[in-house]
């Protein structure tokens, strides 16, 4: 008897206390903050731009080798391989791929960071860079990169595109 008195308790309170925590928001004069609809946005297309839009149409296929880890192969579209070998301008996010204020090779995301323990892009989602000279280190606002593309990814490296003799704009 005591066991279920316990239990219809705690679930009437439970139920009162969404309630009772908007009210309370109500009476010290705060409100839930708003709802964000999509902050998972790949970063937009700079003028004559190449958009990762493009870029992620690339398929990929997968498979598990000798010792468990998956690896893929791209499958590029046609209208991603007519870049190939062309100089192309995309934006994106900066992962530095070593400490220091300025970078010749890092990482550009096309979406921005979520967690710096656990890479989470895709392999059509993230560009290798190889800058002529090095980009400043930022991390935080997103940059203009243009390059030579570079089609990648049959040596199941899981890289699928670098930027060859890439500079900042």
């Amino acid at each position: 008897m005591i066991r279920a008195l316990a239990v219809v308790l705690a679930t009437g309170l439970a139920a009162l206390a969404p309630a009772a925590t908007a009210q309370n928001a109500k009476q010290i004069g705060t409100s839930r903050p708003p709802v964000v609809e999509d902050v998972w946005k790949p970063a937009a297309t700079p003028p004559g731009g190449t958009s990762w839009k493009l870029l992620e149409s690339t398929g990929e296929t997968t498979r598990t080798d000798a010792q468990g880890f998956i690896v893929s192969k791209p499958i590029f579209p046609a209208q991603v391989k007519a870049l190939a070998g062309k100089r192309i301008k995309v934006a994106g996010w900066m992962m530095p791929l070593s400490p220091g204020a300025k970078q010749k090779r890092f990482v550009l995301l096309g979406y921005p960071p979520g967690c710096p323990f656990h890479f989470h892009a895709a392999p059509n989602q993230f560009i290798e860079v190889f800058a002529e000279t090095p980009f400043p280190t930022n991390e935080t606002k997103v940059i203009v990169v243009s390059g030579v593309l570079e089609l990648t990814g049959y040596d199941e490296s899981g890289i699928f595109y670098r930027l060859r003799a890439a500079r900042q704009g």
